[in-house]
């Protein structure tokens, strides 16, 4: 017989199996040198948090409670399963060139994946908690249809965008990808993302309250800060920025192709550079690294000139 346990407890432990979970993986990578597994691990993490959730909880597992654990265990599982297939057919996570042979930084890049698997796991953690006893009494309505919907469309736009990177990067020597979603944004799946967790914690908002509220709200707030300040975009940019930012076009495709939501080229290069600035998160750090002669707003001639837009 499963042990229920009360609503601390559950959270107490999700936060203690984010931890020992990506422990073992962090020991596999530091033993071994061996990084192939680390986006596994991080998305399998989410599964394991849904399962253990929803097992110990307790009660009639309300539809609520099933639904957003399904949800979290599917996102979870295509993730995982995707970035596995990716580093074995490409062979090396760069993100790693500066940290197989550093202890400390392996400890530090490990620590904050728990974080993350912990922190954004919240939502469907704190709602098969149901600290307050509320999951039989409040019965599916509008927030979780929008939720649910919002999580649907996030799911079909990253599952998509990475299908179609992914068949780009094998087919095509062209250096980076501007078709289908990547026409109309730089990072179609972080968008999809967002809408995922986003689209959870609508749902889940409906039966918590108070500091619960706030506590979910985490989720897509830590997802929206990573992957824009932290370990998405700033080093996928600056990346491109420092190996294309000669290459012809490449200035163009940045100036016409909005950072993460999804526009029209047309549409985004007309709009202000307030409005891209403030509501389109085109910030000043996603133009670093570019060689000399070469920037995000243009790319010098070979009399040195700078072309403009």
């Amino acid at each position: 017989m499963v042990a229920v346990l009360d609503a601390p407890s559950l959270v107490a432990l999700t936060a203690l199996l984010s931890v020992g979970y990506q422990l073992i993986f962090f020991a596999i990578t530091a033993s071994f040198r061996f990084d192939k597994l680390t986006d596994f691990a991080g998305g399998t993490g989410f599964v394991v948090n849904a399962l253990v959730t929803l097992v110990m909880s307790g009660g009639g597992h309300h539809a609520r409670q099933v639904a957003l654990s399904v949800m979290q265990i599917v996102w979870g599982l295509r993730l995982a399963l995707f970035l596995l297939f990716r580093i074995l057919k490409w062979g090396e996570d760069k993100r790693f060139d500066g940290m197989r042979d550093s202890l400390p930084k392996l400890a530090v890049f490990w620590s904050l994946q728990a974080l993350w698997v912990f922190c954004v796991s919240l939502p469907v953690t704190l709602v098969n908690a149901d600290a307050r006893g509320l999951a039989g009494s409040i019965g599916i309505g509008a927030a979780d249809f929008i939720g649910w919907a919002l999580f649907a469309a996030g799911l079909v736009l990253e599952a998509v965008a990475d299908q179609q990177k992914l068949a780009f990067k094998t087919a095509s020597a062209r250096a980076w990808c501007d078709v289908g979603v990547w026409q109309w944004s730089r990072h179609p799946n972080y968008f999809g993302e967002w809408l995922i967790w986003w689209g959870i914690f609508v749902s889940a908002a409906s039966q918590l309250r108070g500091g619960e509220v706030v506590a979910a709200a985490a989720s897509p707030l830590f997802i929206m800060a990573l992957l824009l300040g932290l370990s998405g975009m700033p080093i996928q940019e600056q990346g491109w920025n420092k190996k294309y930012g000669r290459m012809a076009g490449f200035d163009e495709w940045k100036a016409s192709t909005s950072p993460v939501v999804p526009l029209p080229p047309t549409v985004y290069r007309a709009l202000p550079r307030v409005v891209k600035s403030v509501l389109l998160f085109e910030w000043p750090l996603y133009s670093a690294g570019f060689d000399q002669g070469s920037d995000a707003r243009g790319r010098r001639s070979e009399n040195g000139e700078r072309r403009q837009r």
